[in-house]
């Protein structure tokens, strides 16, 4: 009974020094997530973001603005390429803006509950307090969670979040596969949870027109097409015919693949659009494809990388195998 006595007191010395020295908890820390989420009215944040999806590293720069009535803006921009894309949310749908291209996508779409979303702090936050085999570590600096993911690409099993102990702000995120190898890794720049907004600041137009200001003009398509060619291809499909197609709006190349998931791969170089096109309504989804986010339609999936246009179209495959197949066609090109 004397030793059972004197762990209990080592134990509750313990947790006095712990407390005297500021640690918490991984139930004081949940709990003070909670409220976060609860208090949270917006914020601006950037970070920057690492690919390790493809042949070279790809970095990305990312800026976010949230709302909490449910306006998002968040914009990627890759400085290799010199090109942007934004993802609104708004009382009129979420779109996906292009402004160097002047297109614009607009969805009917619960987008961004409906998956994970490592920029997104509140999406983080979710993740965290929901996953009940969650593992929780700290340091000197950070409260460091794994977690299970729901992201569009099903490759990415586990995040590791670090959150800043001062705050409880993100510092980082590493999106892991099944060998715990990084695919992707974000590091917070920035972080404003007090943020306030403009009235137009989650307006399309004005989006799209400043954007546009501030994008370097797209150059002249050039006569010698690109080819790309994806490197996945699900099993029981092989590559069919593939030919060039002059069309009024110049060529396309053509590629189809046949057997058990079937499909058709277009290409073309980039047209810039009118600034008098309309803006069509999709019932569809915004798709992350890492590089640029796509536009997911019934039975297609179209996307703009590298100066080129795609469009995969198929009755046979689900969404999340025309995404794998997408996110690899920019591996490889042939001319």
């Amino acid at each position: 009974m004397k030793r059972v006595s004197w762990l209990l007191m080592v134990g509750l010395l313990m947790t006095l020094i712990l407390a005297a020295c500021g640690e918490k908890s991984q139930e004081d820390v949940l709990e003070d997530l909670g409220t976060t989420l609860e208090d949270l009215s917006g914020y601006k944040t950037k970070a920057t973001m690492q690919l390790e999806t493809g042949n070279e590293p790809q970095t990305y720069d990312v800026e976010v603005w949230h709302k909490k009535e449910g306006f998002y803006r968040v914009m990627l921009n890759n400085k290799e390429k010199d090109q942007s894309q934004i993802i609104l949310r708004n009382d009129d749908g979420v779109f996906v803006l292009t402004p160097a291209l002047n297109k614009s996508f607009r969805f009917q779409s619960d987008w961004p509950k409906t998956t994970s979303q490592s920029y997104l702090y509140e999406s983080l936050i979710a993740d965290i307090l929901t996953d009940q085999e969650r593992t929780f570590s700290q340091d000197d600096n950070y409260y460091v969670f794994e977690t299970a993911t729901n992201y569009q690409n099903k490759n990415l099993n586990k995040q590791q979040i670090y959150l800043n102990k001062k705050d409880l702000t993100p510092a980082k995120v590493e999106i892991l596969d099944a060998e715990q190898s990084p695919l992707v890794s974000l590091t917070f720049s920035e972080f404003d949870k007090n943020a306030s907004f403009d009235d137009n600041a989650f307006d399309m137009d004005h989006n799209m027109t400043g954007a546009q200001l501030s994008e370097p003009t797209m150059s002249e398509p050039t006569s010698e097409l690109a080819i790309y060619y994806p490197s996945y291809v699900p099993d029981g499909t092989s590559s069919g015919q593939s030919k060039e197609v002059e069309t009024d709006e110049g060529i396309s190349f053509v590629q189809q693949y046949t057997g058990d998931k079937s499909f058709t791969l277009i290409q073309k170089q980039v047209e810039v659009v009118p600034a008098s096109t309309s803006i069509n309504m999709y019932e569809g989804q915004p798709v992350d494809l890492g590089f640029t986010v796509g536009v997911q339609t019934n039975d297609a999936l179209m996307w703009t990388n590298n100066g080129m246009e795609f469009y995969l179209a198929s009755s046979d495959l689900e969404t999340d195998e025309m995404a794998d197949i997408a996110r690899s066609v920019y591996l490889t090109t042939e001319k």
